[in-house]
């Protein structure tokens, strides 16, 4: 069990990352838990570094003495083969977003799915979850159809711009959820996909603000359909308020941002945090990000 007297260093390693507001919200948790708790972000961007060195980041904050990393886009993949050891979720999704850094060991967690599950179960009660599309099958979209299935989606259809990759995603899931339950493709078949379905979950970069713009065209939405986005900064992004002018019931990527750091944050310290305080902390840093966290 950690205290008081110890301090922690930990890390958020990714591209274009200077708008998170992961380190404060986990800084101002610490901060409220009377631990000393310092957040660094490992900007690959401004390291003039490709995601393929997420290794040498990795093997530097082992040397530095970090306590752990956050894993963000593109490296949730890329970071396993430089692990120690995965836990059962992470080995299972094949992508990791939390890594601990413990008695000479890297291991890697999941908490993507488990975050976006809770967010779901708050935002969107009683949401249909017969026929749901998840668009994007990457770090972030195996997290989030590991969590629709979970949370007793009935048909799930993955889509990747790599259709291959798309597919491989649904395969995987084949073993732990039944093949009739999920199929992969490309986006050709989106329009399809969306026709006769209940909900339609988006987990791509587009709509960050290095990113911004529609994953999709507009006239696929439909007043019926509730739409989840898991991008956060901004929170407002144009599918939210695309989705929201049509009717649709929306989520936001605000809870799974908040829930997905509160899993982490107990795997670093052995804390556990105030999930409702760590809430209230991410809506004040929504309001007021502050000048280290302004989307430049």
């Amino acid at each position: 069990m950690a205290s008081a007297e110890r301090s922690f260093l930990v890390g958020l390693v990714g591209t274009g990352i200077g708008p998170s507001l992961t380190p404060p919200m986990h800084e101002r948790e610490a901060g409220a838990l009377g631990l000393r708790y310092l957040y660094r972000r490992l900007d690959l961007d401004r390291m003039h570094r490709p995601a393929t060195a997420i290794g040498e980041v990795l093997a530097a904050t082992r040397l530095a003495g970090f306590d752990g990393l956050n894993v963000t886009h593109p490296c949730k993949q890329l970071v396993i083969p430089h692990l120690d050891e995965l836990s059962p979720d992470a080995e299972a999704l094949g992508a990791v977003n939390t890594v601990v850094l413990r008695d000479g060991r890297a291991v890697g967690h999941n908490t993507d799915w488990s975050g976006f599950a809770r967010a779901f179960d708050r935002g969107l009660p009683e949401a249909g979850l017969d026929d749901v599309v998840l668009l994007g099958a990457g770090g972030a979209g195996a997290a989030v159809a590991h969590a629709l299935l979970t949370l007793g989606a009935r048909r799930l259809t993955v889509l990747d711009v790599d259709g291959q990759r798309a597919a491989g995603l649904a395969g995987a899931l084949h073993g732990r959820f039944g093949g009739d339950r999920v199929t992969g493709g490309g986006l050709p078949g989106l329009e399809q996909a969306l026709a006769g379905a209940d909900g339609l979950v988006h987990a791509t970069p587009t709509g960050m603000a290095a990113h911004p713009g529609l994953p999709l065209p507009a006239e696929l939405l439909r007043p019926e359909l509730w739409v989840a986005d898991i991008v956060y900064r901004p929170l407002d992004t144009e599918l939210v308020r695309t989705a929201r002018a049509l009717g649709c019931r929306v989520l936001d990527g605000g809870g799974m941002a908040v829930f997905q750091a509160v899993d982490a944050f107990r795997l670093f310290t052995g804390v556990e945090p105030d999930a409702e305080r760590m809430l209230a902390h991410f809506a004040e840093l929504v309001a007021d990000p502050g000048p280290d966290v302004r989307v430049r």
